[in-house]
């Protein structure tokens, strides 16, 4: 006969346990077992060993609410980058990134709260409404831009922060960056030695400081070789403009015989476009014995990497990151400064590597 006791101890053994729990089995105040489970002074550091071993023998788990009201926090970062929404749905890199800062930041309770803008003007109204309102404990800011006014607005609002990219020449914020100091150059030498001079280099957004850091490079590289005649062109990322661009270099008296890319979505419209013009020209009569189509294409290089170029044919040459990686560890030197550890300077990281595809492999230099 069931008398009600079995199910009596099963409820208990489901329902939640709380802070008075724990104090009844350490014959303690409910205040005590509070100070142990938030570190905070009054009690001592046996005290706190005892109840945070008890609570893990009940099955104690704090709840969100509770311990965001006791310890002023939100458990939330911000991250509210400024972009098109083109780039939402194309570029990978930034998705990795942020599934990659989630990985840490889940670790220890912490929510990534994602506020996508479409402006630097929105991007800095919605850092001062989440300090208006404590919405998030820091924020991930990135694309650092020529005289940037982020660094000294979110520091001005008392928020904690760190920088993917950079460095933040005021060093407002501290930053961590892919070190790409060399990428332009090994990509440029792996062109030259193909025999490559006539380059053109598609970029993104001149407002953009890793943008013009590789402009600089290419620059640098091209003449102390003394290669020409060369091309730098800023696409904005916008796909339909890199597409023009390309038509219009490609009409040249001595079009380019190499294409650098800023993005593998500008790649991969523009290599649409390069494979129309070279198939058509490999079916003039008088190409009849040139090159075909794929080996009459200019080689190709993109400075991101995803599975977008190694599925285009011919697959494309690309400079590999791992955003995934990356995206972790600006997490958790963000995660360092939120736990009070002083964290200052800027850091460089994750050396990128050159994969080389079909794109530079079959491409001649004409």
């Amino acid at each position: 006969m069931d008398d009600g006791r079995q199910g009596g101890a099963a409820h208990q053994a489901h329902a939640k346990v709380g802070l008075r729990d724990i104090a009844e089995a350490l014959g303690i105040s409910q205040t005590a077992v509070s100070f142990a489970m938030n570190d905070k002074p009054g009690v001592s550091e046996e005290t706190k060993r005892n109840v945070k071993a008890m609570a893990r023998k009940l099955g104690w788990t704090p709840t969100y609410a509770a311990q965001a009201l006791s310890s002023s926090k939100t458990m939330t970062v911000g991250f509210a980058p400024s972009r098109s929404a083109d780039d939402y749905q194309t570029e990978s890199f930034m998705l990795h990134f942020m599934a990659g800062a989630q990985l840490a930041l889940s670790r220890k309770g912490y929510g990534l709260l994602f506020s996508p803008c479409t402006s630097l003007e929105e991007e800095m109204q919605v850092y001062r409404d989440w300090a208006k309102r404590k919405r998030v404990d820091a924020v991930i800011l990135v694309d650092l831009r020529a005289n940037d006014p982020r660094p000294r607005l979110v520091r001005d609002l008392g928020m904690t922060a760190v920088l993917a990219g950079g460095p933040d020449p005021d060093d407002i914020v501290p930053s961590l960056s892919i070190d790409d100091s060399t990428t332009m150059d090994s990509v440029l030498v792996h062109l030259s030695l193909l025999g490559h001079q006539r380059i053109a280099y598609l970029s993104g957004d001149p407002n953009l400081d890793y943008c013009m850091e590789r402009t600089k490079a290419f620059e640098s590289f091209t003449s102390t070789r003394g290669m020409g005649p060369l091309w730098v062109e800023f696409t904005d990322f916008d796909v339909n403009k890199a597409v023009s661009i390309t038509q219009r270099l490609l009409a040249e008296e001595e079009p380019p015989t190499a294409f650098i890319f800023e993005s593998e979505t500008l790649a991969a419209a523009s290599i649409r476009v390069i494979t129309e013009v070279r198939i058509r020209q490999s079916q003039l009569p008088g190409n009849a014995r040139g090159l075909a189509y794929p080996y009459n294409m200019p080689a190709t290089v993109s400075f991101e990497d995803s599975f977008i170029c190694e599925s285009l044919y011919p697959s494309v040459t690309a400079v590999h990151r791992d955003a995934g990686e990356y995206g972790t560890l600006v997490a958790k030197l963000l995660l360092k400064s939120l736990a009070g550890r002083r964290v200052t300077g800027n850091r460089k990281i994750l050396t990128p590597q050159l994969v080389i595809r079909e794109s530079t492999r079959m491409a001649s230099a004409n």
